[in-house]
């Protein structure tokens, strides 16, 4: 028999379907849609993406520890490299600091070999027992937790905050009441607390005149006459000097509470050129005259003697 042929005749004359051979299966109809140049499957694989179940998202509390995690890692090692929070417990640095401030040190700069500088407001490490006898703090738990990771001001490291006057090479002296003197510059300091003086008449230290060694720094409180600072403490091991070592960092801004909200900018007294002259550089300056003076002398010697000795060379 012959092969039978697939499908019918639609009615008019036309080509006949080409019969199918052994073994070959009819194409399937294809459904196309729009302009025809997606897959031919994609109906079926909507259809199958609808019936699969939705993915399960992870819970907002089950991230929450992760989330935690992360934050605490950041706070630790911002608190460690970047910013700390300190607590003002004391009167020294009226008005410039009060009692119960809270103030943000920048200790980034130190580790790119920054030191400190005239007219900063630093924070530092109890050089030698100057915080002696005061009264410390007993934290709680949260209390020492927060802290820890830096979210509240340590209640437990030996800190002190005073103002920088003289760096290393620095002379620095009080005579009576003041002014202050930086190598041999008087001071203008507005940021003393009102009814003190720059300098404190006393035999304890508030009379003095002092060169500040390589490494070290000279500090002193804004509120001259309450503040426990370098010139009370010349009898100790550094003589009244802080180690740059021992600085934190600089306080840059008072953070709380927001009605004491203020930057500490370095006061335009240490502006003026309160630099030391070197020595060396002294004996140069000296110098430059008296070589000028002999050598004019000495040519009006020559010329005196020989004519034809000018005072500007040789005459050929």
């Amino acid at each position: 028999m012959g092969d039978l042929a697939v499908g019918a005749r639609s009615g008019h004359d036309g080509p006949e379907e080409k019969p199918e051979r052994p073994g070959e299966a009819a194409s399937p109809t294809e459904d196309h849609v729009g302009s025809g140049n997606g897959p031919s499957d994609g109906g079926t694989q909507e259809s199958d993406e609808k019936d699969r179940p939705p993915k399960n998202q992870r819970s907002f509390w089950k991230e929450l520890p992760l989330l935690i995690g992360i934050a605490l890692v950041l706070a630790l090692l911002i608190k460690t490299f970047l910013v700390q929070a300190f607590s003002i417990p004391s009167d020294s640095m009226q008005d410039t600091l009060q009692q119960g401030d809270r103030v943000l040190v920048d200790k980034l700069t130190p580790w790119f070999g920054s030191e400190p500088s005239r007219g900063e407001v630093v924070v530092f490490h109890d050089p030698d027992n100057w915080l002696v006898g005061e009264p410390t703090a007993n934290p709680n738990a949260l209390q020492t937790a927060l802290s820890w990771i830096g979210l509240m001001p340590s209640a437990e490291e030996k800190d002190l905050i005073k103002r920088v006057v003289g760096v290393a090479g620095d002379t620095i002296e009080c005579k009576g009441t003041g002014p202050l003197m930086v190598n041999g510059h008087a001071l203008n300091e507005p940021y003393v607390y009102p009814g003190n003086t720059p300098c404190t008449v006393d035999t304890d230290g508030g009379q003095f005149k002092v060169t500040v060694p390589p490494g070290k720094i000279w500090v002193m409180g804004d509120h001259r006459q309450n503040s426990l600072d370098s010139r009370y403490h010349q009898k100790d091991k550094d003589q009244g000097f802080v180690p740059v070592d021992n600085v934190v960092g600089r306080a840059i801004v008072i953070a709380w509470p927001p009605t004491r909200w203020n930057t500490l900018p370095i006061p335009d007294t240490f502006d003026q050129n309160l630099g030391t002259i070197v020595p060396g550089t002294l004996g140069m300056v000296g110098a430059v005259p008296l070589v000028l003076w002999r050598r004019r002398r000495l040519t009006t010697r020559l010329t005196a003697e020989n004519p034809r000795v000018s005072g500007h060379g040789t005459a050929g």
